[in-house]
């Protein structure tokens, strides 16, 4: 069922779809939905907030497998734009359907974003007071780092010429340098683990 909404979501996007298309998707009949959820946003919560969980996993993971800062920013990067790209579809769903969301969860799932910031800002922070970057606006540095993942999942497509694993070791190349980074970090990270549903995936996970 989740997998089927994220496939409507991101070609119909959140408004256009209706329940009959994601329960046909689902082969199931548009009354079976309601067994499972209460409503279509419910669904969107659900797919948003594992996606955004994740995406503080991800980055809390790969952060916490390097060492100085400049190698911490850099597998954290990799790691949040490979995600980004290998799962676009749902990724696409997860950062650009939230206004869609009922008040009450829009506030949750904010605050998730909010995480992923802190974390980007720690690392940054830390690297200022080591000498090792060059930041004067941490946390608007932050907010681009975290823009410039994000928006792999719009464009990005299965296929290309490059492929997630190279996109990752790019943007990490690029967000060194967009910091002033005055120490050799690899270019790579850690493999981003899978995440939420997306076709060829056994499963949605929950």
């Amino acid at each position: 069922m989740l997998l089927a909404a994220v496939e409507a979501f991101a070609e119909r996007g959140f408004h256009a779809t209706t329940t009959r298309d994601i329960a046909s998707r689902a082969g199931m009949s548009p009354a079976a939905l309601y067994i499972h959820y209460r409503t279509k946003e419910e669904l969107l919560y659900q797919i948003s907030r594992v996606g955004h969980e994740r995406s503080v996993r991800i980055l809390t993971e790969a952060a916490d497998s390097a060492t100085g800062s400049a190698g911490r920013l850099a597998a954290a990067v990799h790691a949040f734009v490979r995600w980004h790209a290998e799962r676009h579809t749902t990724a696409r769903v997860v950062q650009y359907e939230l206004n869609a969301l009922a008040e009450e969860h829009y506030t949750e799932i904010v605050a998730l974003r909010r995480r992923s910031e802190e974390i980007l800002r720690g690392i940054l922070a830390d690297g200022v007071a080591a000498g090792e970057f060059t930041v004067a606006d941490i946390r608007g540095t932050a907010l681009a780092v975290l823009s410039l993942c994000i928006d792999v999942a719009r464009w990005f497509r299965s296929g290309g010429s490059r492929t997630p694993e190279q996109i990752g070791a790019l943007y990490a190349d690029l967000v060194l340098r967009m910091v002033g980074a005055r120490t050799e970090a690899p270019a790579t990270g850690p493999t981003a683990p899978a995440g939420t549903p997306e076709r060829g995936d056994d499963r949605p996970e929950r």
